[in-house]
């Protein structure tokens, strides 16, 4: 059959050029216009109308969505099942946690609704997945299988460790992780500053009279919580008679009470604490209360972390929070910029939450 080597019926537009020229692309295979190769890039720049590094992201995009393959001779060739899992040119973001959705706490679900809401106003379908497996110390296996099952053109992940965004590196599948990475794993991430966060949280502190300040975390921190540590001591570098202590329990309201009062019997406790997670500061504040100290007079608690049920309790929480809606449209842009270009500026993006007073400082 001979190949009609005629342009596309439609042509990429200026909004979104790497965009449009992967759909040009598909919807040309669709037509016929090409049967079992592409031309090479110049004709296609050509034919397109589009520069070469533009052609080129989007010819990546469709070797990734299982459009098009690369041969030894470096040709494009046009796969027999083009178009059959992507018949509809819907992007697809996949989405790997640990937690199911009835077991997310109600900021992750929110989080949740507003990417699905944010990711289909700019032509994206979200599939979530829970896999456990996915996050053990060998997670190969488990991750091959579920990416080859339900293919996507990125993956978000989720309360992510270091063998699971490793697989990702060495299989080169596009993915950023929704939280903070180590220093040398070399995937886009997208968090709350931390860092920044117990800096400005320290400083307050210290405005305020504290000395002994303690930062509460759970056992092997992942992620910018990681980070928090770092900040509080920044924050106190040079100052003087300035005692940290990090308290670090393993989640369950007994190691942690059993931690507080170990700090509290000591001949300096502490005066204050930073608490990272919304519940945790939570069972923190009901302690201290239990054991007849005055919030603040006595001690002082912020919270890096926010939920809708702290808007309940009384004394109200001094406490660091983050616009959900905001973060979603931003990692939505960070999400579509990497898959339309395959980069984004830098590995880290990084955004500091709002800050709310409250009454425990």
């Amino acid at each position: 059959m001979k190949e009609n080597h005629s342009p596309p019926s439609i042509l990429p537009q200026r909004r979104s050029l790497i965009a449009q020229t992967a759909t040009s692309l598909r919807e040309g295979i669709r037509a016929g216009h090409w049967q079992t190769h592409l031309p090479g890039e110049r004709k296609l720049s050509a034919q397109l109308q589009v520069g070469r590094n533009t052609l080129r992201s989007a010819l990546k995009e469709l070797e990734r969505s299982g459009w098009l393959e690369v041969n030894a001779s470096r040709q494009r060739r046009i796969k027999k099942n083009a178009g059959n899992k992507h018949s509809n040119s819907q992007q697809v973001v996949g989405i790997i946690s640990p937690s199911s959705q009835l077991d997310m706490g109600p900021r992750s679900l929110l989080l949740l609704d507003a990417l699905r809401s944010t990711f289909a106003q700019t032509g994206f379908s979200m599939d979530f997945h829970t896999d456990r497996s996915c996050y053990s110390a060998m997670p190969s296996r488990a991750l091959k299988k579920l990416v080859g099952r339900s293919p996507a053109n990125i993956w978000l992940l989720f309360s992510s460790k270091d063998p699971t965004e490793r697989w990702f590196i060495r299989q080169k599948i596009s993915c950023m992780v929704i939280g903070s990475s180590r220093p040398d794993i070399t995937l886009p991430s997208f968090d709350i500053d931390h860092r920044a966060l117990c800096h400005h949280a320290s400083g307050l502190l210290l405005r305020k009279g504290h000395r002994h300040i303690t930062l509460v975390l759970p056992q092997d921190a992942f992620g910018g919580e990681a980070d928090s540590e770092q900040g509080l001591r920044e924050a106190v570098y040079g100052s003087k008679n300035v005692t940290i202590n990090v308290l670090s329990h393993d989640e369950t309201p007994e190691h942690l009470c059993s931690l507080l009062d170990e700090s509290l019997a000591q001949s300096n406790p502490p005066t204050a604490f930073l608490v990272a997670r919304a519940k945790h500061s939570l069972a923190v504040t009901m302690h201290l209360l239990r054991r007849g100290l005055r919030i603040p007079q006595d001690v002082a608690i912020v919270s890096t972390d926010d939920d809708p049920i702290l808007q309940s309790i009384s004394p109200a929480l001094t406490r660091y929070t983050m616009n959900t809606e905001q973060f979603a449209r931003r990692l939505t842009l960070a999400a579509r910029q990497l898959t339309e270009s395959g980069m984004l500026p830098a590995n880290a993006i990084r955004l500091m939450p709002k800050f709310l007073p409250g009454e425990t400082v």
